[in-house]
Protein backbone atom coordinates (compact mmCIF):
# COMPACT_ATOMS: atom_id res chain seq x y z
CA UNK A 1 0.00 0.00 0.00
CA UNK A 2 1.47 3.26 -0.92
CA UNK A 3 1.60 5.77 1.99
CA UNK A 4 0.42 9.58 0.35
CA UNK A 5 2.81 10.70 3.50
CA UNK A 6 5.93 9.14 2.52
CA UNK A 7 5.45 9.98 -0.99
CA UNK A 8 4.95 13.67 -0.45
CA UNK A 9 7.60 13.60 1.60
CA UNK A 10 10.07 12.53 -1.02
CA UNK A 11 8.65 15.12 -3.84
CA UNK A 12 9.10 17.51 -1.11
CA UNK A 13 12.81 16.44 -0.38
CA UNK A 14 13.56 16.01 -4.06
CA UNK A 15 12.56 19.47 -4.73
CA UNK A 16 14.90 20.83 -1.33
CA UNK A 17 17.53 18.94 -3.35
CA UNK A 18 16.79 20.71 -6.85
CA UNK A 19 16.59 23.86 -4.93
CA UNK A 20 19.71 23.50 -2.72
CA UNK A 21 21.81 22.19 -6.25
CA UNK A 22 20.77 25.85 -7.68
CA UNK A 23 22.36 27.32 -4.13
CA UNK A 24 18.50 27.95 -1.91
CA UNK A 25 20.05 28.10 1.24
CA UNK A 26 16.31 27.86 2.58
CA UNK A 27 15.79 24.59 0.64
CA UNK A 28 19.38 23.34 2.16
CA UNK A 29 18.36 24.45 5.71
CA UNK A 30 15.33 22.10 5.18
CA UNK A 31 17.22 19.41 4.48
CA UNK A 32 19.39 20.23 7.29
CA UNK A 33 16.96 19.88 9.17
CA UNK A 34 15.45 16.76 7.82
CA UNK A 35 18.92 14.79 7.85
CA UNK A 36 20.68 16.32 11.18
CA UNK A 37 19.54 14.07 13.70
CA UNK A 38 21.05 10.76 12.00
CA UNK A 39 23.89 12.51 10.66
CA UNK A 40 24.57 13.58 14.03
CA UNK A 41 23.95 9.71 15.77
CA UNK A 42 26.47 8.52 12.77
CA UNK A 43 29.06 11.19 13.81
CA UNK A 44 28.31 10.19 17.93
CA UNK A 45 28.70 6.78 17.70
CA UNK A 46 31.54 6.56 15.62
CA UNK A 47 33.69 9.37 17.38
CA UNK A 48 32.04 8.37 21.37
CA UNK A 49 32.73 12.36 22.11
CA UNK A 50 29.75 14.34 21.74
CA UNK A 51 31.57 17.90 21.10
CA UNK A 52 33.29 16.15 18.37
CA UNK A 53 30.74 14.50 17.11
CA UNK A 54 28.73 18.16 17.14
CA UNK A 55 32.16 19.41 15.26
CA UNK A 56 32.01 16.82 12.39
CA UNK A 57 27.99 16.77 12.19
CA UNK A 58 28.41 20.30 11.28
CA UNK A 59 31.41 19.89 9.09
CA UNK A 60 29.42 17.55 7.46
CA UNK A 61 26.59 19.58 6.24
CA UNK A 62 29.39 22.47 5.19
CA UNK A 63 30.68 19.43 2.85
CA UNK A 64 27.63 18.68 1.43
CA UNK A 65 26.32 22.05 0.67
CA UNK A 66 30.26 22.66 -1.12
CA UNK A 67 29.54 19.27 -3.31
CA UNK A 68 26.18 19.63 -3.81
CA UNK A 69 26.50 19.55 -7.42
CA UNK A 70 28.10 16.80 -7.30
CA UNK A 71 24.97 14.44 -6.49
CA UNK A 72 23.67 13.45 -9.60
CA UNK A 73 20.62 11.36 -7.99
CA UNK A 74 21.70 8.00 -9.02
CA UNK A 75 20.58 7.16 -5.35
CA UNK A 76 18.46 8.74 -2.40
CA UNK A 77 19.43 11.96 -1.69
CA UNK A 78 19.90 10.83 2.36
CA UNK A 79 22.25 7.50 0.83
CA UNK A 80 24.86 9.91 -0.39
CA UNK A 81 24.68 12.19 2.83
CA UNK A 82 25.10 9.12 4.86
CA UNK A 83 28.50 9.00 2.21
CA UNK A 84 29.83 12.02 2.56
CA UNK A 85 29.04 11.74 6.64
CA UNK A 86 31.11 8.63 7.25
CA UNK A 87 33.61 9.79 4.67
CA UNK A 88 33.77 12.66 6.98
CA UNK A 89 34.20 11.05 9.74
CA UNK A 90 36.89 9.47 8.93
CA UNK A 91 38.81 11.92 7.69
CA UNK A 92 38.49 13.89 10.86
CA UNK A 93 39.63 10.46 12.77
CA UNK A 94 42.67 10.63 10.75
CA UNK A 95 43.77 14.37 11.37
CA UNK A 96 43.34 13.47 14.90
CA UNK A 97 47.42 13.70 16.49
CA UNK A 98 46.99 10.25 17.88
CA UNK A 99 44.03 8.43 15.74
CA UNK A 100 46.50 5.32 14.71
CA UNK A 101 47.42 4.98 18.19
CA UNK A 102 43.46 4.77 18.99
CA UNK A 103 42.31 2.69 15.65
CA UNK A 104 44.79 -0.22 16.41
CA UNK A 105 44.36 0.00 20.25
CA UNK A 106 42.69 -3.21 21.23
CA UNK A 107 42.05 -2.24 25.00
CA UNK A 108 38.62 -0.76 26.14
CA UNK A 109 38.77 2.95 25.66
CA UNK A 110 37.60 3.73 29.84
CA UNK A 111 37.16 7.54 28.15
CA UNK A 112 34.34 6.35 26.06
CA UNK A 113 32.83 4.48 28.47
CA UNK A 114 32.47 7.34 30.43
CA UNK A 115 31.16 9.39 27.99
CA UNK A 116 28.44 6.56 27.13
CA UNK A 117 27.80 6.73 30.85
CA UNK A 118 27.00 11.01 30.88
CA UNK A 119 24.84 10.86 28.21
CA UNK A 120 21.65 10.35 29.02
CA UNK A 121 19.47 10.99 26.27
CA UNK A 122 21.12 7.76 24.26
CA UNK A 123 19.25 4.78 24.03
CA UNK A 124 21.21 1.88 26.24
CA UNK A 125 22.38 0.31 23.23
CA UNK A 126 23.97 3.38 22.05
CA UNK A 127 25.43 3.72 25.42
CA UNK A 128 27.34 0.52 25.37
CA UNK A 129 28.37 1.13 21.51
CA UNK A 130 29.76 3.86 23.04
CA UNK A 131 32.13 1.40 25.04
CA UNK A 132 33.30 -0.59 22.69
CA UNK A 133 37.27 -0.63 21.65
CA UNK A 134 37.70 2.25 18.98
CA UNK A 135 38.06 0.08 15.60
CA UNK A 136 35.56 -2.80 16.97
CA UNK A 137 32.92 0.17 17.87
CA UNK A 138 33.79 1.73 14.02
CA UNK A 139 33.57 -1.61 12.11
CA UNK A 140 30.53 -2.54 14.37
CA UNK A 141 29.06 0.78 13.48
CA UNK A 142 29.78 1.07 9.51
CA UNK A 143 28.55 -2.81 9.56
CA UNK A 144 24.94 -3.15 11.76
CA UNK A 145 23.94 0.64 11.38
CA UNK A 146 25.00 1.81 8.60
CA UNK A 147 24.69 -1.11 6.21
CA UNK A 148 28.33 -1.08 4.67
CA UNK A 149 29.85 -4.54 3.44
CA UNK A 150 32.73 -5.63 5.06
CA UNK A 151 34.83 -5.25 2.14
CA UNK A 152 33.76 -1.55 1.85
CA UNK A 153 34.57 -1.13 5.19
CA UNK A 154 38.37 -2.77 4.91
CA UNK A 155 38.68 -0.37 1.97
CA UNK A 156 37.54 2.34 3.95
CA UNK A 157 39.59 1.59 7.14
CA UNK A 158 42.86 0.30 5.19
CA UNK A 159 42.90 -3.33 6.59
CA UNK A 160 41.67 -6.80 5.55
CA UNK A 161 38.08 -7.88 4.83
CA UNK A 162 38.77 -10.39 7.46
CA UNK A 163 40.28 -8.09 10.00
CA UNK A 164 36.87 -6.51 9.34
CA UNK A 165 35.08 -9.37 10.04
CA UNK A 166 37.19 -10.39 13.01
CA UNK A 167 36.51 -6.51 14.80
CA UNK A 168 32.60 -6.99 14.01
CA UNK A 169 32.92 -10.33 15.90
CA UNK A 170 34.24 -8.86 18.79
CA UNK A 171 31.62 -5.93 19.29
CA UNK A 172 28.91 -8.26 18.79
CA UNK A 173 30.56 -10.76 21.40
CA UNK A 174 31.29 -7.42 23.83
CA UNK A 175 27.79 -6.39 23.64
CA UNK A 176 25.98 -9.30 23.93
CA UNK A 177 28.37 -9.54 27.25
CA UNK A 178 27.31 -6.00 28.17
CA UNK A 179 23.16 -6.47 27.51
Amino acid sequence: MINAEDVFAQKQEQEWVTNAKAGDRHAFNHLYKLHIGRVYALCLRMLSNRDQADDVAQEVFVQVWLKMENFRGDAKFSTWLHSVATNTVLTHMRKQKSWVQKVFSIEDNPQAEQAGNEIEDLSDLDKVILRLPERARIVFVLFAVEGYRHEEIATMLNMAVGSSKSHYHRARTLLKEWL
